[in-house]
């Protein structure tokens, strides 16, 4: 009898391990079968880069939010990364938006010449780009949305000239070199001001849209020119910082108009300290370069410019 019971469990253990072995099997099949399929999900998955010139402005945090905000209602990933105002570095992280395969990418250029050639090997690869706020110089992307700064900066000249009883002396605050925001502005102002007579420009200098540049040079300008009586900072940041360097005489005795109407600048403008400012919709701007963005990976036409609008603010109605 021993030796039937023993060829019997000696069988029934060779039959647990042939199972085990073929559920392990099994099993494993099962996950990597998973895996695939999971992994097969994931790249099937659109991912969209967003490359910001900078995170250290109120304008280009809301610009990020509304184009987070599309992204999410659009169920798909959005990669942002902060230029630090630096054209080098957005160009090595672009370089890394197209090593990673992205499907599209939205650039709001450090410096508008500068992104031509950035931008050039994304193109080549007929992978869509679309330029936010800032224009891309020396290279075609498939779209471009922007505020139209033209229009803004004349407007800014109108309110300027209207807080200064459209005579006096006054500065203007530049934005950063090379980008087409500070040359549109720009030329939008000085375009308009000159429907004023009896308006000067007596300076004009960069302040890199920096708060702290602009109390800088606002500073220096001022004590160059000490009877000037208006400032005009193509951003919000310029003219708070010029806010400061003015102290007490501002929105007595100087009165400063700015450009984006950011949060700050809003309050500077119900407090009195500026004049007015002209209020763009970074968060439209966010929400239409992803939807754009999205439009075009999906084989659709869209608009070569499209043009979000800008309003005056001033204390009737900021």
């Amino acid at each position: 009898m021993k030796k039937p019971t023993m060829k019997f469990l000696t069988l029934a253990a060779a039959g647990a391990i042939l199972l085990s072995a073929c559920s392990s099997g099994s099993t494993t099949a099962a996950s990597t079968a998973s895996g695939s399929a999971s992994a097969g999900a994931q790249s099937s998955k659109i991912s969209i880069g967003l490359a910001l010139s900078t995170l250290n402005n109120p304008f280009f945090v809301s610009l990020r939010d509304g184009a987070q905000k599309a992204a999410d209602a659009a169920g798909v990933t959005l990669v942002v990364t902060d230029g630090g105002n630096d054209a080098t570095t957005q160009a090595n992280q672009i370089q890394n938006f197209q090593a990673q395969k992205l499907n599209g990418v939205i650039i709001n250029a450090v410096d508008s010449d500068a992104a031509g050639p950035i931008v050039a090997p994304l193109i080549a690869a007929k992978t869509p780009v679309v330029a936010v706020d800032r224009a891309v110089n020396g290279a075609t992307v498939n779209s471009f949305i922007a505020s139209d700064n033209v229009a803004g900066g004349a407007l800014a000249a109108d309110a300027l000239a209207k807080a200064i009883g459209e005579k006096g002396k006054i500065i203007v605050l530049q934005g950063t070199a090379g980008t087409s925001a500070a040359r549109d502005r720009g030329q939008g102002f000085t375009d308009a001001i000159k429907k004023y007579p009896n308006i000067q420009i007596v300076a004009t200098q960069p302040a890199d849209f920096d708060r702290t540049k602009g109390l800088d040079v606002a500073t220096n300008l001022m004590q160059a020119h000490p009877d000037a009586v208006g400032i005009f900072a193509e951003n919000d940041e310029m003219a708070l910082g010029a806010i400061q360097a003015l102290g007490d005489r501002a929105g007595k005795s100087v009165f400063v108009v700015g450009f984006d109407g950011t949060a700050d600048g809003v309050a500077a403008i119900k407090a009195g300290t500026m004049a007015a400012s002209i209020a763009q919709q970074p968060e439209d701007l966010g929400k239409s370069a992803v939807d754009t963005l999205l439009a075009l990976i999906d084989g659709k036409t869209v608009e070569k410019t499209i043009g979000v609008p800008v309003v005056v603010l001033d204390k009737a109605n900021a």
